[in-house]
């Protein structure tokens, strides 16, 4: 699968308003590679950009949602100058990490299988994480030697405090599904046979929303972590202010007023 071309490693297809990005590389367990990356990276700016795509989904085949990045053809150790790996990981998995958080569509991981590494972390970057029963997420970092990338010491401290953060860092202990769900990481676990049809019930419900409302929210939550008061209520004004000139802002509160359901355009 390896040798397939790009546009077969990474599937694409757009279905009432919801972008499905799958990897597909299941022999790889979807390992990612550079050229991977940058396909994905150029999916989600394009559902940004696009005013028809109004949801996103992330999923894979196989048994594997990524079991992290394909390091096959990096460069050995005594081949690498000073900046290479900074250079690496900053062009590479802080790009794709960075491309699901700033994405101004609601992006669902529905993760069918193993999440390691920056698999993982490309999971809990979504803003909705389904798991299916069978699936694990994994901080196999310290397993071999290394320090988490892809912004795992970001990510995770936000979702389940320190403490947890580094137990999980520190051992790199698999985490089942339902562990998943219950500390945080996971909205719903469901049957791995109700996998895929459960994410497109949660992003064709989103596909029919207020489409820069919710893009304005996940900005004010994202960016609300790393605020403070004065500043997070400053940001809350200003977006409601630009929201309170879309059409959607307008048929919301105009359906309110008139006592109907609301039919939202996307603008």
């Amino acid at each position: 699968m390896s040798d397939a071309p790009l546009d077969q490693q990474v599937l694409h297809s757009v279905e009432n308003g919801v972008s499905w990005i799958t990897l597909n590389r299941p022999d790889a367990m979807n390992a990612v590679t550079w050229d991977q990356r940058e396909r994905v990276i150029a999916l989600l700016a394009d559902a940004s950009a696009t005013p028809d795509i109004r949801a996103v989904v992330l999923t894979a085949t196989g048994k594997g949602f990524c079991a992290g990045a394909d390091l096959r053809g990096a460069p050995a150790a005594g081949e690498r100058v000073t900046g290479d790996v900074t250079r690496t990981i900053r062009l590479g998995a802080q790009r794709l990490i960075a491309a699901v958080l700033d994405c101004e569509k609601p992006v669902i991981a529905a993760v069918n299988g193993t999440a390691a590494g920056i698999g993982a972390h490309l999971a809990l970057a979504c803003d909705l994480v389904l798991a299916a029963e069978s699936a694990r997420f994994i901080e196999v970092f310290a397993r071999r030697g290394l320090v988490p990338d892809g912004g795992g010491a970001y990510l995770l401290p936000r979702l389940v405090g320190p403490q947890r953060a580094k137990e999980l860092m520190f051992f790199g202990d698999a985490l089942t599904a339902p562990d998943a769900e219950r500390l945080g990481l996971a909205n719903r676990v469901v049957p791995d046979g109700e996998l895929a049809k459960t994410a497109r019930e949660w992003a064709e419900r989103l596909a029919t929303g207020p489409t820069r409302a919710l893009a304005l929210t996940k900005q004010l939550v994202n960016a609300s972590l790393d605020s403070d008061r004065a500043t997070a209520f400053a940001a809350e004004a200003i977006a409601q202010e630009l929201n309170m000139t879309t059409r959607d802002a307008q048929e919301g509160v105009a359906s309110f007023v008139e006592r109907r359901s609301p039919t939202y355009e996307g603008r």
